[in-house]
C-alpha cells in the first residue's frame, strides 16, 4: 500500500490525535509538573488539537458540494492555523509551532500534487519534522532540555537517519516505503527521548514522571504513524517511568525551586515581525516561560508573569491583542475555593454581553465572529464554574451538538449539567434573569427554560451574496431581518429594517423588547427604536445593551 501523507491522511491524523489525547488527557494532566504544576497540559494539548481538527474539517466541508477535494497544502495550512488560534498553555503553544513547521515543508512540497511523489517520502517527512523542531525551539525564549522540545528534536533526528538509509535501497517503491519507515522511526526516537526526560530535568526526576508535553507529543506522533501506515503503536502509559533511568542530572533551570510567577497570560496578536521582536524583549524582562509562535501577521503569545496587566499592555503596544486569557496559578495549582452548589455557563457573542452575564453571576464563553467555541472550551468553562450543578446556555442553534457533547463529558466527571437549548443570546439573557440558585435544581431549570422559550429572537445581518430567501431575492449588501432564524424582512437601511422586524414580532404581543447593539451601531439607533416601540405599543418596555464586537449589528428579543 502506498504510504504517503496527502490531505485525507492529514485529516485522519488530526482525528486520531484528538482521540488519543482525549483518552490520555487526565493522565497527562496528572504528570504535569514543569514548568508549573498546574495539571492542565493534557487538557491544553487536547484543546489545541481540537481547534486544528475543526479547521481541517472546515476545508473539507468547503469542498463537499463540488467535485474537487482539498489538496495537501490546503489541509496542512488549515491544521497549522487552527492549532495556532486555539493553542493553550505552554505545551499547546509549542505544539502549534511544531505543526506550523511541518506545514511549511509539506505545503511547499505538496503544491504540485501528492507530497512524496517527486522525492523520497521519508526524506520529505524528515525535513518536515526537522523544520518543526527548529521553529519550536526558536519560539521558546529560553529552551530547556528534557521537555517537548527534546522529544521533537529526537523524532526529527530518527526520521532523518531512517530516510537516509531507506533512500539508498528502496527501489521503485522507495517513496512509499520511506514515508512509513520515517514515521515509525520518528515515533521510536521520540519514545526513547521521552523515557530519558527525567534524567535531564531535575523536577521530573524528583516526581518520578516523564515530561507531560513530550508525552502528549508522543500521542500525536503515534496518530501520525497510524494515519500514514495503518499500524497503531501500542499505547504508552502517560506516567510510566523506566527502572533503568540514568541518575538525575542538574536541571537546566537554575531557579527551578523558587516560586514562579503568579499568572499565565495568553493572547492572539496581530502585528508584524518588528512588533514581535519588541514584544519578545519586553515580555522576556517581565516573566518566564515565554513562547511566541506564528507568523504572517498573526501570532500566539504565551508568558508567565507577576504583572498580567503589563503583559497585555505590551501586546497593545506591539499590535492588536485579542482572545486574551489570564490564569492565576494559585487557583490552578490546587488552592481551590469551595465548590459552589450551582452555576450558569453561557456562550455570548460579544464582550459587552460577556460583562453583563458575568455581573449576573454566569461563567461566560466568548464566541467571536467566525470562531464558534469548541466542546473542549465549553467543558473547560463548566469546570471553571466550579459547581456541583451547572446550567449550560449555548445561545446559538448551531452549537446544540457541541453543547450536548460538552454536557455529556462534564456529566462523566460527576457534574450535574442541564442543557437549555437557547438559540440566541437574548434567550440566554431571559433565562439568566429568572435564575435563582437557591431553588431546587429542577425547578430552576424549568423556570429558565420557560423564560427562554417565551422569548422570540431576531437579528439584523448583512447579506454576503445574492440569494433566494423566504422574503424574496436579496442582493449582496442588503440588510436581512431574521426572525427565529428565517429571513422575514429585506431592507437597505438599518433603522427602517429594524422597525419592520419589530412590527412583525410585536404583532403577536409582547411585554419586553431587548435590543443588543453591535460595536459600530450608534446610540441614536437605540433611541429611535425605543421611541418607535413606546409610540406603537404603550404596554411594552424596552431595554438596551451594548454587545461590543459581535457578528451582527443588532440582536432583538421579544418576551
Amino acid at each position: 500500500m502506498p504510504q504517503t501523507l496527502d490531505a485525507a491522511a492529514v485529516r485522519t491524523w488530526c482525528s486520531l490525535a484528538l482521540d488519543a489525547l482525549g483518552r490520555d488527557r487526565e493522565e497527562i494532566d496528572a504528570i504535569n509538573v514543569y514548568p508549573v504544576a498546574d495539571g492542565d497540559t493534557g487538557t491544553n494539548l487536547y484543546l489545541t488539537v481540537e481547534s486544528a481538527v475543526q479547521a481541517v474539517e472546515a476545508v473539507f466541508d468547503a469542498h463537499a458540494t463540488g467535485t474537487s477535494v482539498p489538496d495537501l497544502p490546503d489541509a496542512v495550512r488549515a491544521m497549522a492555523h487552527g492549532a495556532l488560534i486555539g493553542a493553550r498553555g505552554n505545551s499547546g503553544t509549542i505544539l502549534a509551532q511544531l505543526l506550523r513547521g511541518m506545514a511549511e515543508v509539506l505545503a511547499e512540497d505538496g503544491a504540485g500534487g501528492v507530497a512524496g511523489a517527486a522525492e523520497d517520502g521519508g526524506d520529505h517527512l524528515a525535513r518536515a519534522l526537522r523544520r518543526a523542531a527548529q521553529l519550536a525551539r526558536e519560539a521558546v525564549a529560553h529552551p530547556v532540555e528534557g521537555t517537548i522540545l527534546t522529544v521533537a528534536a529526537a523524532a526529527a533526528d530518527a526520521a532523518a537517519r531512517t530516510a537516509g538509509d531507506g533512500a539508498s535501497g528502496a527501489g521503485d517503491d522507495g517513496a512509499a516505503y520511506g514515508s512509513g519507515a520515517a514515521v515509525h522511526a520518528a515515533y521510536a526516537g521520540a519514545r526513547v527521548a521521552l523515557d530519558a526526560t527525567p534524567g535531564q530535568l531535575a523536577v521530573l526526576g524528583r516526581a518520578g514522571v516523564v515530561d507531560a508535553g513530550g508525552r502528549g507529543l508522543l500521542a500525536v506522533l503515534a496518530a501520525l504513524v497510524e494515519a500514514v501506515t495503518g499500524d497503531a503503536p501500542a499505547r504508552v502509559a502517560p506516567g510510566a517511568r523506566p527502572h533503568d533511568l540514568p541518575a538525575v542530572v542538574e536541571s537546566c533551570d537554575a531557579d527551578e525551586g523558587s516560586p514562579g510567577p503568579a499568572f499565565e497570560v495568553i493572547y492572539l496578536l496581530e502585528t508584524d515581525e518588528a512588533g514581535i521582536d519588541r514584544l519578545r524583549r519586553r515580555l522576556d524582562a517581565l516573566g518566564d516561560s515565554l513562547v511566541v509562535v506564528g507568523g504572517d501577521g498573526l501570532w500566539n503569545v504565551h508568558v508567565h508573569v507577576d504583572d498580567a496587566g503589563a503583559a497585555v499592555e505590551a501586546g497593545v503596544e506591539a499590535g492588536r491583542p485579542y482572545r486574551i486569557r489570564i490564569t492565576h496559578f494559585g487557583a490552578a495549582a490546587g488552592h481551590q475555593r469551595e465548590r459552589a452548589q450551582r452555576a450558569v455557563v453561557a456562550v455570548v457573542p460579544g464582550e459587552g454581553l460577556a460583562g453583563l452575564c458575568a455581573e449576573a453571576g454566569a461563567t461566560t464563553v466568548l464566541a467571536r465572529p467566525g470562531e464558534p467555541p469548541a466542546s473542549g472550551e465549553l467543558v473547560e468553562a463548566i469546570r471553571r464554574a466550579h459547581a456541583h450543578e451547572v446550567v449550560l446556555l449555548p445561545n446559538d442553534a448551531e452549537l446544540r451538538h457541541t453543547a450536548a457533547a460538552a454536557a455529556e463529558q462534564a456529566r462523566a466527571e460527576g457534574i450535574r449539567v442541564a442543557l437549555i437549548p437557547t438559540r440566541a443570546a437574548v434567550q440566554g439573557i431571559a433565562a439568566l434573569a429568572v435564575h435563582e440558585p437557591d431553588r431546587r435544581f429542577d425547578e430552576d431549570v424549568v423556570a429558565m427554560t420557560s423564560a427562554a422559550g417565551a422569548t422570540r429572537y431576531a437579528e439584523l445581518a448583512v447579506a454576503e451574496r445574492q440569494s433566494w430567501t423566504m422574503a424574496g431575492i436579496c442582493q449582496a449588501g442588503d440588510l436581512l431581518g431574521l426572525i427565529d432564524g428565517d429571513v422575514a424582512v429585506i431592507g437597505t437601511e438599518l433603522a427602517a429594517t429594524a422597525e419592520s422586524v419589530l412590527d412583525r414580532m410585536l404583532s403577536a404581543g409582547g411585554e419586553l423588547v431587548t435590543l443588543v447593539l453591535g460595536e459600530d451601531v450608534p446610540d441614536t439607533l437605540a433611541d429611535r427604536l425605543e421611541r418607535y416601540v413606546r409610540d406603537g405599543h404603550l404596554a411594552v418596555d424596552t431595554v438596551v445593551y451594548r454587545g461590543g464586537r459581535q457578528s451582527v449589528p443588532l440582536l432583538i428579543g421579544v418576551e
